[in-house]
């Protein structure tokens, strides 16, 4: 595997170089991309350094979408312009706090009904395969309220955005984003038995996570080696390139993919896609399949990756050293994570196999896992192995062929289409547990193990079929490439009988007169006013990991049932990474709140203020976060949400680790600020940094602006505000999303 990290140019798709032999720019050649094709036609503007784009068609599930109607509802919302599915497949148990499950669920339902959209009941599908099934075709665009929204193996690009980036579209405006750069992801060779789609994917990981090849790109599939791979293998890689951080993904398609389309009665869904005899791209991954292992990702992410054979040749030295770099992650929560405490006479001895969601839950990954198990037995030795088909018709078409029936036989338990595992709402393992998942992430947590209360387990990512390897080999860490196994021929027939029957499908007829149907737990999002003159911002914490996920910025797991009330899910917030952080956000907005209504401020804050010449009139008041690069992982809007909601106005940081978090920012109302790198932040906990002015400099579209700090120390620092567009200016200058378009709807 190697990376190019330079101009590559492609000629008929067979070969591939770094010298130009036509003629013609690098912008005329690139425009002859899959990507740049699908991007133009999607393009609403005329800047040639923006897309101002408008998708095909929405989807969110059931964390995400009661917010967004709440929020386009707010703003106007009369009914859903493209179609819009409402999937339940995240608080899918309907057995944490009550009725607030099923609340959300039935609040979906209503919506569908009155505003025309797409209901797809709790585990019937995962959000993400009934998209591939029903809703992706050749050339589309398709937007989600989920991080993982990846189509690109049908030749859909799929994009994975906060909530407020779904309201926009749907109140017809456009997803505005710098036109990216587009990498090849050239493949070649054929992958040996027992070698699948998230060893691949894992591997590509690794190669260019770290050094930012390719993020915020788009990542283009291209070369001999597609041909080989089934349209499952390449839906199992595709959608973890979200754990790259680009922007979305493309792949060539062919006779696979229209049979795929056929197969599910869309036929018409189908073109072909290719890049042109000349096509250019900013970069180049070559992937030689045949060269691909059985692979490993330690926790606490995706790229933390190795082969199996490797690790269990050093195992000690591994973990050993992902145990440092995990215990310095989790900082002070009072727990000690001891991965080198699962080496037992010289091998690696795991608690827990689970094969679920978007990624492991496809058919052929759980035939590839019957089929390894078959005749065999699931050790039962403090060991468990689940396996969640990604759909009801897949389940259907298992029980039928008899993969079902030999994965229970075998030991293993097979559960209904559900998310949970890959975001800590299922099969928690024991303290101190490690399980072995073909799921999409392994963050800290991310399992359901809470390290604040004394409670810690660990996820390694690795394919469906070496974690039946392992669970045949008494749970000791196997490769699926060293145990002998008879892979089946089990063709795939799609049956739509679960969807017909259970799946409310109301796209484009509308029903004004349906009541939405609310829960108690269902709340509105609160008023927040738009931007002063000047901001005062006192730090309420100070995060100086690498990178800062969305889940410690809030919470998956148990937190996800109070998502569709705002001031309930803003008491977790940052609550695994900072507990005290609620605390001290609350206290500067009790403050801002008691200004807004006439009150003096607290002296300390007065006292700034008078320094410097400020009114408290013209002067907001908010908590910030500094960190260095925040945002990687969910979509999730809440990361940002809960901030706002807490009185937060601000982040600072180096870098935004993804484009889809500087969004959500942005939409509620916070500061994206940045540092130039290099540049000390020289605040802490408690520190006060004023900008005066920024109202001014926002509206007069500055990039610069100088901010005054005291406290533990005191004097200026420079901040950056690049490339915001005119609409994220607005937006910021009201409020947030919501006061945006209120204002607009006068």
């Amino acid at each position: 595997m190697k990376f190019i990290d330079e101009k590559v140019y492609v000629y008929g798709g067979k070969r591939y170089g770094t010298a130009n032999e036509t003629g013609k720019s690098f912008e005329e050649l690139k425009s002859g991309t899959i990507a740049a094709g699908i991007l133009d036609r999607h393009n609403q503007g005329k800047d040639s350094g923006l897309y101002q784009l408008k998708f095909d068609s929405l989807a969110s599930h059931d964390i995400t979408y009661v917010g967004i109607i709440q929020t386009a509802k707010a703003s106007g919302l009369s009914s859903f312009p493209v179609p819009y599915v409402l999937t339940n497949c995240h608080n899918s148990l309907c057995a944490v706090g009550g009725t607030l499950n099923e609340d959300d669920h039935v609040f979906g339902l209503s919506a569908a009904q009155k505003y025309g959209g797409i209901y797809v009941p709790a585990n019937v599908a995962v959000i993400h395969q009934y998209i591939r099934e029903m809703m992706a075709f050749s050339g589309g665009m398709i937007l989600g309220s989920d991080s993982h929204t990846r189509y690109g193996a049908l030749g859909c690009m799929g994009v994975g955005e906060g909530g407020p980036e779904l309201v926009k579209q749907i109140l017809s405006c456009t997803y505005d984003v710098p036109r990216p750069g587009i990498v090849a992801i050239w493949l070649e060779g054929k992958v040996r038995q027992g070698v699948g789609p998230q060893d691949v994917a894992l591997a590509i990981i690794k190669a260019v996570y770290a050094k930012g090849l390719v993020k915020n790109k788009v990542m283009e599939f291209i070369g001999p080696g597609v041909s080989g791979l089934s349209v499952d293998f390449r839906n199992g890689v595709d959608v973890m390139t979200t754990e790259t951080t680009c922007l979305s993904s493309v792949w060539r398609t062919d006779s696979k993919v229209e049979e795929f389309y056929a197969l599910h009665g869309r036929a018409d869904a189908y073109r072909q896609l290719d890049p042109a005899d000349e096509a250019a791209y900013d970069g180049m991954l070559v992937v030689d399949l045949s060269e691909i292992e059985p692979m490993i990702a330690l926790p606490f992410h995706p790229s933390n990756a190795y082969t199996i054979r490797e690790l269990n040749e050093n195992p000690y030295e591994i973990l050993k050293e992902a145990e440092e770099r995990c215990q310095a992650q989790l900082e002070n929560n009072g727990v000690t994570i001891r991965l080198t405490d699962k080496i037992v006479d010289g091998k690696i001895k795991v608690d827990q196999g689970v094969i679920a969601g978007c990624s492991g839950g496809i058919y052929e990954n759980v035939v590839a896992a019957a089929d390894i198990l078959k005749g065999r037995t699931v050790t039962s030795n403090y060991f468990a192995l689940s396996v969640y088909p990604s759909s009801q018709p897949i389940y259907l078409e298992l029980i039928k062929n008899g993969c079902a029936a030999d994965l229970m036989e075998a030991g293993a338990i097979l559960k209904p289409a559900f998310c949970g595992p890959c975001f800590g709402a299922g099969d928690t393992p024991a303290n101190e547990g490690l399980s072995i998942r073909h799921t999409t992430r392994n963050f800290p947590s991310r399992e359901g193990s809470k390290p604040g209360a004394g409670q810690i387990s660990s996820v390694a990512l690795m394919d469906a079929r070496s974690i039946a390897a392992t669970a045949a080999s008494g749970g000791f860490l196997t490769p699926a490439t060293e145990l002998a196994y008879e892979a089946s021929s089990r063709p795939y027939y799609f049956n739509s009988a679960p969807y017909d029957k259970l799946v409310y499908n109301g796209a484009g007829r509308p029903q004004p007169e349906a009541e939405l149907r609310y829960g108690p737990n269902i709340a509105d999002w609160p008023s927040m006013i738009p931007m002063t003159d000047n901001m005062l911002m006192k730090i309420a914490t100070v995060i100086r990991d690498p990178v800062t996920t969305t889940d410690e910025l809030i919470p998956s797991g148990e937190t996800s049932s109070y998502r569709s009330n705002p001031l309930k899910l803003a008491e977790f917030t940052l609550s695994r990474k900072d507990p005290e952080y609620v605390g001290r956000a609350k206290a500067v907005y009790a403050a801002e709140c008691a200004r807004r209504e006439g009150q003096p401020l607290p002296e300390d804050m007065q006292a700034v203020l008078r320094e410097n010449g400020v009114s408290e009139k013209d002067t907001s008041v908010g908590s910030c976060v500094f960190a260095m690069s925040p945002g990687d992982g969910s979509a999730r809007e809440q990361a940002a949400s809960c901030q706002r909601v807490l009185g937060g106005n601000a982040n600072i940081c180096y870098e935004y680790a993804t484009k889809r978090y500087r969004s959500n920012l942005i939409n509620w109302g916070i500061v994206p600020f940045t540092l130039d790198e290099g540049t000390e932040f020289p605040l802490k906990r408690d520190d006060y940094l004023l900008v005066k002015g920024l109202r001014k400099a926002i509206e007069e579209g500055r990039e610069t602006i100088e901010g005054i700090f005291s406290g533990s120390a005191s004097g200026t620092l420079t901040l950056n505000l690049p490339k915001l567009t005119e609409d994220e200016r607005e937006i910021l200058l009201k409020g947030c999303l919501i006061n945006y378009y209120a204002d607009k709807n006068k």
